[in-house]
């Protein structure tokens, strides 16, 4: 049977781990050549680029470029380019998150969470719409979050990005509409990630409470389904915006998060 991406190339921020890696492995699975993104230790991410191609049957290139560093996105961009062309699916999902109240909010971290969340999705987009413009065909997904619709206390930098995101990719939508080109949102609930573990001191700390108080009355508080999200769910999703069946789907914001956003 015939793997629907073959011949197209997929670029995902933010891959070595978690929810990026799972996009790259679904992708791959469907024959497209990738460039995941990120840090994390080298003979770990060797490991996963080989195992990509494994799965593809094509290629697969990894690129080490701190994104927020617009110079750094450019050579990004351009790595794809030199080897693949140009990217046909460009899936934005690098992130970080820092929590604390708005008054105690290291600048620092607004300025590094608005870089790498929103600011590095509006580049790699811009360099990325050319190509795709020119093929009439092109898939941008940003991963979003619930977030990106609702608030919590304590993440004004990440609900800010978020939010701005969404915004973005509807009028990237619109822009790239008549080209063969859909961008949009998928927002998770909390799935359980690096990202999300690693927040759960600094929680505690906010609000005074256990890991496991943070993971049951703030985590998972909001989720009707008292269930994470799996990486592998959100993957499918993108996925399926890939496909031909998704072909009108844009402009559009895709909740997978237990029902937290319908209350």
């Amino acid at each position: 049977m015939s793997k629907f991406l073959t011949g197209k190339t997929a670029l995902i921020t933010g891959s070595t781990s978690g929810i990026g890696l799972a996009y790259a492995k679904a992708l791959a699975g469907e024959g497209a050549n990738i460039v995941i993104n990120g840090f994390g230790d080298a003979d770990a991410i060797e490991k996963e680029r080989q195992g990509l191609e494994s799965l593809s049957g094509a290629k697969a290139l990894y690129s080490g470029h701190d994104l927020t560093k617009v110079d750094q996105i450019e050579a990004m961009m351009k790595d794809a380019a030199d080897a693949f062309g140009g990217v046909d699916i460009l899936i934005n999902n690098a992130g970080m998150q820092h929590v604390a109240p708005v008054e105690e909010f290291p600048l620092d971290k607004w300025d590094l969470i608005i870089a790498l969340n929103l600011n590095a999705a509006f580049h790699t987009t811009r360099l990325a719409v050319p190509y795709m413009k020119d093929r009439k065909w092109g898939r941008i997904i940003q991963t979003a979050s619930a977030h990106s619709l609702v608030a919590s206390p304590y993440k004004s930098a990440y609900v800010t990005a978020k939010h701005g995101l969404a915004g973005f990719t509807k009028t990237v939508a619109l822009e790239v509409a008549t080209f063969g080109v859909t961008a949009n949102c998928i927002s998770p609930g909390y799935v359980w990630t690096p990202l999300v573990e690693n927040q759960i001191p600094d929680t505690m700390k906010a609000r005074n409470m256990t890991r496991e108080q943070v993971m049951n009355d703030v985590l998972l508080a909001g989720q009707p389904t008292k269930e994470f999200v799996t990486a592998e769910q959100v993957a499918a999703t993108a996925l399926y915006l890939c496909s031909d069946a998704a072909a009108q789907v844009t402009g559009a914001n895709l909740s997978i998060d237990g029902g937290w956003t319908a209350q």
